[in-house]
């Protein structure tokens, strides 16, 4: 049985989800094109990423 307080977890975690997997295409991208701007936005996301994973632990 799952309580209803589940469900803002979920959505956050496929928010995590969802901004590491574009960093990780971003840097990909910018490492094929050797493009720094995009190897910098990849990365910036997935900063953004691990640190809203560490801080909204539940």
């Amino acid at each position: 049985m799952v309580t209803t307080d589940w469900f803002p977890d979920r959505g956050m975690r496929r928010n995590v989800l969802a901004l590491g997997t574009a960093g990780l295409t971003d840097i990909a991208i910018g490492a094929l094109l050797e493009t720094q701007w995009l190897l910098g936005i990849g990365v910036w996301g997935l900063i953004i990423a691990m640190m809203i994973d560490l801080i909204y632990r539940p």
